[in-house]
C-alpha cells in the first residue's frame, strides 16, 4: 500500500500562515519606530541628509522640467516646429541657431514641392514651412544719404510744379543741411588724420569733397540738381564715417505660411508682407538694437536697468559708461538736424531744462548729462521735445534695404528689399535669439543664395540681347575669338532659335570706348528699374514652392507621436527617392537645445555626488548604532531570533528613516516650487528670457518629481543599511555575553 500524498494547506492554515507574517511585520515596524526613537540623535543626522537630498531631486527636477517645457514652447513657437526635415546629403547637421563653426553646411532641396506634396501624405502632419537661414550685410544708408534723398523728392517736387508756398523755403534748408553735413564730413576727416598723423583718402575722394565744398558748386547746384544729387549721393555719401552697415540673420520662407504656422508672431508696426510679394520683416528687438539711434538707445537701455533691475547710475559702471558713451556722440545727432531744425530744438531745449546758451552742443550735452535724480526728467524731455526732430531709425518703413551675401558660388550678391514691418515672437520680446531673427522673401532669399531663378534668367537673357551675344558651335570659337567671326548663316553658327548638336560658346562683339561717367548718372541705370519690377511682382505659389528650400518645418498635429513621425519620414524618403533627414526640435537648435540636456547631466552629477555622500555618512552612522547594539541583537540571538530576522529588522529600520524622511523633503521641495511659482524667478539676462520663454519663469511640480525623489532616497537607504545588517548577522550570543563581561 502506497503511502497517501500529503495533502494541501486548507483555507484556515493560509490564513493562519499571512496572520503570522502579518504579526512579524507588526512587530519589526514596533522594534524599528522604538530603535529609532532610542538613537533619536542618529536619527536626525540620517534623516536630515535623506530630507536634503530629497529637496534637492524635487526642485532640481521641477526646475529642469519646467524649463525643458519653457524652451520648447520657445524653439517650437520661433523657428524650429516640432520637427526640421533637411537633406540627408548635407556634410553638416542642422543647427538652427549656429553651430560650433557658424551656420552648418546644409545640401538643399532642389525643388521644395516636392518635399511639402510628400510631408503632407503623413496622417500626423498638420503644416509644412520651407526655410533657409542665413547672414547677410545690409546697407541703411548714413545721415547724409537721408538728407540727400529728402532733398531729392524736394526737388522733384518742385520741378514737378508743386504749388507749396512753403517749399522753396523748405529747398533752402536742406540745402544748408546737405552743405553743413558735408563741412562736417571734412571735419571728422581731418580730425581723423591728424590722430592718426596721416591722410586715409586717396587724391580722387579729395577732389570730391573739395568740388562739393566749393561755392561755386553750390551756386551751380539749380542749374542741374538731380546730377548734383547723385555726385553727391555717389561720390560724397560713401566718404561719412559713421558705419552704414549692418548685419541681418534672416530666415527666407513663404511669410504667409510662416506667420499662420508660427502663432506667436504678431506684426507691431507695418504690416505682413503682402502674398506672393518679396520683402523683409525684421525683428523688434534687432530694429531697436541697431536701427535706432544709439544715443536713443543707451537712454532706453539705461532706462529699463533702472526701473526693472533695480539699478543705480551712481553705482552701476556699465550705465555710466553709457552715459558717458552718449555724451560723446552729440555729433550724431547735430548731423541730423537743418539750421530751422537746429533753432527749434535750442528753443525747445532752454525752455525745457531751463537754460540760456544759445549753442545747440552745449544744450544737448546738459540734456545727456544723466544722474539718479534727474534722469527720468531729462529722458522725457529726449523724446517729447527733441526726438520729434531726428530720425530716430536708420531704417524706415516702407525703405528698401539693400542686403549683400556671398551665394553658394562664393560670389557677392545684392538684392533690394522692402522692409515692411516689424514683428515679435509673443512673450519672447527681450530674447536676442527669437527677437534678431527677421523674417524675408523666399525668392529674395533664393536670389542671395545664388539659385537661378525665373527673374535671374530673364535678366542673363536681357544682358545677352544687349551685348548681342549668340551661340557658337565650339569647333569655330578659335576663330571667332581670335579672328574674324563668321558671319551670321555661315557654317559653324547657331542662332539662338536653332538647335545645337554639340556643345557651343556664346560670343558678342566688343568695340572700345570712353566711359562717360557724367553721361552715365544722367542716364541712370537698368537695374534700378529691374528692382522696381521686382519689387512690384507678385509670384504664384507654385512659382514659390517649385524652387530651393534648405530645411523644412513641419508641425505635427500630436507632437507625443514625434519618434514615430521621424521614422515615417525617413521611410518616406527611401519609397520616394527623396534624401529626407527629420530631428526633433532640440537637437535641431544645436547646442541652444543641448542645453537642457547638459543640465540634466549636470544635475544627474551634483545629485550622485551627494547620495554618495549621504551613502557614506549614513552608512557609517549605522555602523556605530549597531556596534552599539551588539548586547541587543546577541540577547535577540540568544533567545532564538534567527539571522534573518535581525537582518530584516534593520531593513525595516532603514526602509522607515528613508520614507519618513524622504517624503518629508519630498514635501519640502514641493513646498518651495510652489512658492517659487508663485513668485517666478525673473529673467535677468536675454538668453534666460529665452529660456524662460518670457520675463519670469513660473515652475510647476510634476507627481513624477515628487515619486523620483522618494524611489532615490529610499534606494540610498536600502543600500546603506547593507553593511551594518552584514555584521548585525555575525554577532552570536557568546560575543554579546564578552562583550557585557
Amino acid at each position: 500500500m502506497s503511502p497517501a500524498a500529503p495533502s494541501a494547506p486548507g483555507p484556515d492554515s493560509r490564513l493562519a500562515g499571512l496572520r503570522r507574517r502579518a504579526e512579524l511585520l507588526l512587530l519589526l515596524v514596533r522594534l524599528a519606530l522604538r530603535n529609532l526613537l532610542a538613537s533619536r540623535l542618529k536619527t536626525l543626522i540620517v534623516g536630515g541628509i535623506i530630507l536634503f537630498g530629497a529637496v534637492i531631486v524635487v526642485v532640481g527636477t521641477a526646475l529642469l522640467d519646467s524649463i525643458d517645457q519653457s524652451m520648447r514652447r520657445s524653439i517650437v513657437g520661433s523657428l524650429a516646429g516640432d520637427l526640421q526635415v533637411y537633406s540627408s546629403a548635407s556634410k553638416d547637421e542642422l543647427a538652427l541657431y549656429g553651430g560650433m563653426t557658424g551656420d552648418p553646411d546644409l545640401a538643399p532641396f532642389p525643388d521644395y514641392s516636392q518635399v511639402k506634396q510628400a510631408l503632407q501624405t503623413l496622417p500626423n502632419v498638420r503644416a509644412v514651412v520651407p526655410m533657409g537661414i542665413a547672414e547677410a550685410a545690409a546697407s541703411a544708408g548714413n545721415v547724409l544719404d537721408r538728407a540727400l534723398e529728402r532733398l531729392r523728392d524736394t526737388v522733384r517736387r518742385q520741378q514737378a510744379g508743386d504749388p507749396d508756398p512753403e517749399l522753396p523755403r523748405r529747398l533752402a534748408a536742406e540745402l544748408a543741411h546737405v552743405r553743413r553735413i558735408v563741412e562736417l564730413v571734412q571735419a571728422d576727416q581731418q580730425e581723423t588724420a591728424a590722430l592718426q598723423q596721416e591722410s586715409t583718402q586717396d587724391a580722387a575722394a579729395q577732389a570730391d569733397l573739395a568740388r562739393a565744398l566749393a561755392p561755386a558748386f553750390w551756386e551751380g547746384f539749380h542749374e542741374d540738381p538731380l546730377l548734383a544729387l547723385e555726385f553727391l549721393e555717389n561720390r560724397i555719401a560713401p566718404q561719412a564715417l559713421e558705419g552704414t552697415m549692418l548685419w541681418v540673420r534672416y530666415v527666407g520662407t513663404d511669410p504667409e505660411a510662416f506667420a499662420t504656422a508660427f502663432h506667436r508672431l504678431e506684426i507691431i508696426q507695418g504690416t505682413a508682407i503682402p502674398r506672393g510679394q518679396r520683402g523683409i520683416l525684421l525683428g523688434n528687438l534687432y530694429y531697436e538694437d541697431w536701427c535706432k539711434l544709439k544715443t536713443a538707445r543707451r537712454l532706453d537701455r539705461i532706462r529699463e536697468k533702472m526701473q526693472v533691475n533695480q539699478q543705480k547710475l551712481a553705482q552701476d559702471e556699465e550705465l555710466q559708461r553709457w552715459a558717458r558713451e552718449s555724451l560723446s556722440q552729440i555729433g550724431e545727432i547735430t548731423k541730423q538736424l537743418d539750421p530751422e531744425e537746429s533753432r527749434q530744438a535750442v528753443a525747445r531745449l532752454q525752455q525745457a531744462l531751463p537754460s540760456a546758451t544759445p549753442e545747440l552742443p552745449a544744450l544737448l550735452r546738459q540734456l545727456l548729462t544723466v544722474t539718479d535724480d534727474n534722469f527720468e526728467k531729462h529722458y522725457r524731455i529726449f523724446y517729447e521735445q527733441l526726438a520729434p526732430l531726428l530720425d530716430l531709425y536708420s531704417v524706415r518703413l516702407g525703405e528698401s534695404l539693400t542686403i549683400k551675401a556671398f551665394t553658394r558660388s562664393g560670389y557677392l550678391k545684392s538684392v533690394n528689399v522692402r522692409v515692411w514691418g516689424i514683428f515679435q515672437f509673443r512673450g519672447l520680446e527681450k530674447s536676442t535669439f527669437a527677437g534678431y531673427l527677421s523674417v524675408m522673401d523666399l525668392m529674395s532669399f533664393r536670389d542671395l543664395y545664388g539659385y537661378l531663378t525665373a527673374d535671374k534668367a530673364e535678366e542673363i537673357r536681357e544682358l545677352k540681347a544687349a551685348a548681342g551675344a549668340r551661340p557658337l558651335a565650339r569647333d569655330e570659337a578659335e576663330a571667332a575669338l581670335f579672328g574674324a567671326p563668321p558671319a551670321p548663316g555661315e557654317p559653324g553658327t547657331l542662332s539662338p532659335e536653332a538647335g545645337s548638336p554639340g556643345p557651343t560658346l556664346l560670343v558678342a562683339t566688343s568695340a572700345s570706348s570712353v566711359i562717360d561717367e557724367e553721361q552715365m548718372l544722367q542716364a541712370g541705370g537698368g537695374g534700378d528699374r529691374r528692382q522696381a519690377r521686382l519689387a512690384s511682382r507678385v509670384y504664384s505659389p507654385a512659382e514659390i514652392e517649385q524652387g530651393v528650400a534648405l530645411n523644412v518645418a513641419v508641425f505635427l498635429k500630436d507632437p507625443s507621436r514625434t519618434a514615430e513621425t521621424i521614422q515615417a519620414i525617413t521611410e518616406l524618403g527611401r519609397a520616394r527617392g527623396l534624401p529626407l533627414r527629420a530631428v526633433d526640435w532640440q537637437q535641431a537648435a544645436g547646442m541652444v537645445g543641448q542645453f537642457i540636456t547638459l543640465s540634466r547631466l549636470v544635475l544627474l552629477i551634483a545629485v550622485l555626488i551627494i547620495f554618495l555622500i549621504a551613502l557614506v555618512i549614513i552608512n557609517n552612522a549605522m555602523v556605530i548604532a549597531t556596534l552599539q547594539r551588539v548586547q541587543e541583537i546577541g540577547t535577540l540571538r540568544a533567545i532564538g531570533a534567527q539571522r534573518r530576522l535581525i537582518l530584516a529588522m534593520l531593513f525595516v529600520e532603514a526602509t522607515a528613516v528613508g520614507l519618513l524622511f524622504g517624503l518629508l523633503g519630498a514635501l519640502t521641495g514641493a513646498g518651495i516650487i510652489r512658492l517659487i511659482g508663485w513668485i517666478g524667478i525673473p529673467a535677468s539676462t536675454d538668453v534666460l528670457y529665452f529660456f524662460f520663454s518670457g520675463p519670469r519663469l513660473h515652475p510647476t511640480l510634476a507627481a513624477g518629481n515628487v515619486v523620483l525623489a522618494c524611489g532615490i532616497v529610499l534606494v540610498v537607504s536600502i543600500l546603506s543599511s547593507f553593511y551594518p545588517a552584514w555584521l548585525a548577522m555575525r554577532i552570536t550570543p557568546r560575543a554579546a555575553m564578552q562583550r557585557e563581561e
